[in-house]
Parts: C-alpha cells; structure tokens; sequence
C-alpha cells in the first residue's frame, strides 16, 4: 500500500483505503448483527452493532494495512451462551465472509446497471476502477477469513462440517498452532510465496461469476 505512495497513486490509495475500511466495518457488523439476532447483545453492548466505522477499526490494524497492505479490525466480542441455537457459532462466523460476498454482489451487479442505463458517471474509467476495486477487495477479505487457520473466521466454521473426533483434534491443532500458522502464511507471502496473489485471483474469477445482470 506504502508503495502506491511512493509511486504518487494518490487516486488509488485513496480508493483502496476507503474500501478496506467500508468493507471491514460491514464485515465486522455482520459478526454483530447476527449474534443479536440469535440472542447475544455482546456486541450491542460493546457498541459494534453499528456502521460506524471508529469502533470497529482497530488503529494498529488500520496502521498495518496502509503499510504493508495486510490488517485487521477489532474483533467482534461474541458470547455463545448467550446463542439461542448450536449453530450460533457458526452463524456468526460465517456471518463476516457473507457480508463481504454480499457486498461484492451488490457492487458489481450497481455497476453494471448503472453502465447498462447509461450513466455518465458509470461509463468513466474511475468509476469502473473504484466499483470493481471495491467488489474484489471483498471477495479477497471474504476468500482470506474463511482460511481455517489462527483467530479467522474459517476456523470456527470448519467444525462444524468435520466429523466430531476430527473436529475437537482439530480445535486442539488450531488453538495450539492455529496463530503460527497464520503467521507462516503471511510470511511465507512476502518471501515470494503468491499466497494473498493467489486468493486475488480466485476473487477475480469469483466477482465474474456473480454478475447477474
């Protein structure tokens, strides 16, 4: 991200920023906004079951995705007792990637309608870079926390489609390792290893396959 700096694309960090942030505030309300529908006002009372970015954005996290490009929000706080189903874990888990996937669909397919109608604003090139910017950041933010490794959101949706022995050897393997893992991936990312390259792909082929209009 730094290096969109230095090299004076002012216009496009300007444009991946605001994303990053837009997209991780509805992630990280979709979290809230499931947990209270299934019982739990955790997040409610923590005051994240909002669209107001500030208690969501973490400024370590920010700090880190405008540097080297890869961050995080604050967490969601969740507490399953509260859940008023088994499946509230998953629920919520998988309720942040859903957002993302949901956002995409909706960006793109705005696009499309906006430059098949014939808007002027939609036939530039700066809207076409900012719509599509948009949907596939999403798609990479949804495609990367559903990685069943460390705190993201996959590990806690893996569970639940293992059979049980394999399911609580996992839960055992990932609380342990779960975070070094992680920790190698993003590594393993900067030593030439195309880790996040590779989901980016996957995102773009994935945002083709969700215009519907």
């Amino acid at each position: 991200m730094i290096q969109l700096l230095l090299q004076q694309h002012y216009v496009l960090f300007v444009t991946i920023t605001f994303a990053l942030i837009f997209s991780l505030t509805f992630h990280e309300y979709g979290h809230a906004r499931v947990a209270s529908l299934i019982g739990d006002d955790t997040a409610e009372r923590a005051g994240r079951l909002t669209l107001n970015p500030l208690p969501h954005i973490d400024p370590l996290g920010l700090l880190m995705l405008l540097l080297i490009g890869i961050g995080y929000a604050k967490p969601v706080p969740a507490d399953p007792r509260k859940f008023n189903t088994r499946w509230g874990t998953l629920m919520v888990a998988a309720a942040g990637p859903g957002m993302n996937l949901l956002l995409a669909v909706v960006t793109i397919n705005l696009y499309v309608v906006g430059y098949k109608l014939g808007f002027p604003l939609f036939k530039t090139p700066e809207a076409y870079e900012f719509f599509r910017t948009l949907g596939l950041i999403n798609m990479l933010l949804m495609l990367f926390n559903l990685l069943p490794i460390g705190p993201l959101d996959g590990s806690y949706i893996l569970p639940y489609v293992l059979p049980r022995k394999v399911a609580l050897q996992y839960l055992q393997f990932n609380q342990r390792y779960g975070a070094y893992a992680l920790l190698i991936l993003i590594a393993l990312n900067f030593l030439g290893v195309p880790v996040f390259q590779t989901l980016w792909r996957m995102g773009q082929a994935m945002l083709n396959l969700v215009i519907f209009l």
